[in-house]
């Protein structure tokens, strides 16, 4: 599915000024129709996404939103909400998922922009409002309260106010952002198509794997409770225990797999949750300590996360599954 994101990729400056949220119910920003938004016939339903599910998120009240192809769609447990048509937003299939400190929910789009929800209102975001671009791939909130995103012509900031554009003639490794995090010194990874950057709060650093290259295809960086930061690629699985001082990159650098690895989610008890390539398709594996076990084959498998029972949701080309420890269950 990579070569969705430049189906949509259109070139367009940043705006200088504070930005003007646009109201979706006042129709203030119109964009291009979204060709792969999948309508569905109903808004509320017992079944879950039948499309391509890219993320998954458990907010503080305990629903789970899923960024689907066919919008954003929310779990209270019992049926499904198609909130993108119960709400009337833009038909762009969703992307990305975060929620902030704040609680504010926050839903990239592939070309329409991001949303942020207060639990009552929808505010839209846009490269009008000053974000670099309307492909939202991946958000992450720092420390300070900042919201990164990452995006089809590089790496957007939001302080609240305004926005501050970051790419390649900044430093960054390329302008196609996968994956966001911060770790532990405050320092901010940015996973890129040819590469990893680093940024200090004044300038990037590139990061090269152990033959002195660039990382191709990053899809996930996280940093783990105990520091340690996981690298999820092309290249394979990677883990590198970070020290005050990067400039020693290659030392405690170390390849886990050489298998292709999408998305990477660590659990409560500190195991690994795995999008690894199998064969010709992707399969949802666990690693634990140093070793890999298979949960289950389903084509594609995207964004994981653990909800408050301790199960485990995925989401697929197909939809969404969830694991309980003994079977995987879909909602189809």
């Amino acid at each position: 599915m990579r070569i969705l994101f430049f189906i949509f990729a259109i070139i367009l400056f940043a705006c200088k000024e504070e930005p003007k949220p646009n109201s979706t119910t006042q129709g203030e920003y119109s964009p291009t129709h979204d060709p792969y938004f999948v309508q569905t016939i109903d808004t509320v339903s017992t079944k879950g996404p039948q499309s391509i599910t890219r993320n998954v998120l458990q907010d503080k009240n305990g629903n789970l939103w899923f960024a689907t192809w066919e919008g954003i769609l929310c779990y209270d447990g019992k049926r499904f909400t198609n909130v993108t048509l119960l709400k009337g937003l833009i038909h762009f299939h969703v992307f990305s998922l975060l929620e902030d400190n704040d609680g504010y929910l926050w839903f990239g789009t592939i070309g329409g922009g991001v949303y942020k929800y207060d639990g009552k209102t929808f505010t839209l975001f846009t490269t009008k409002n000053g974000l670099s671009n309307n492909i939202i791939t991946c958000m992450m909130e720092e420390k300070s309260g900042n919201i990164w995103f990452g995006t089809e012509h590089g790496a957007s900031r939001y302080d609240g106010k305004s926005f501050t554009n970051f790419t390649t003639e900044d430093g960054l490794s390329s302008n196609s952002v996968n994956t966001i995090v911060q770790d532990k010194y405050g320092r901010i990874w940015l996973g890129t198509r040819v590469g990893i950057s680093y940024y200090d709060g004044g300038s990037f650093t590139d990061i090269e794997n152990l033959d002195d290259l660039s990382f191709y295809n990053v899809r996930s960086i996280i940093e783990d409770k105990t520091g340690n930061i996981w690298i999820g690629s092309q290249d394979g699985f990677w883990s590198h225990e970070p020290s005050t001082s990067l400039m020693t990159m290659r030392k405690p650098l170390q390849k886990i797999s050489s298998l292709f690895t999408g998305f990477i989610f660590e659990d409560k008890n500190g195991d690994l949750w795995l999008s690894q390539e199998d064969g010709k398709e992707m399969a949802l594996f666990r690693y634990k300590g140093n070793a890999f076990t298979k949960i289950t084959s389903s084509g594609q498998v995207f964004g994981i996360t653990e909800d408050r029972t301790g199960k485990i949701w995925f989401g697929t080309e197909r939809g969404v599954y969830c694991y309980d420890g003994k079977s995987v269950m879909d909602f189809h």
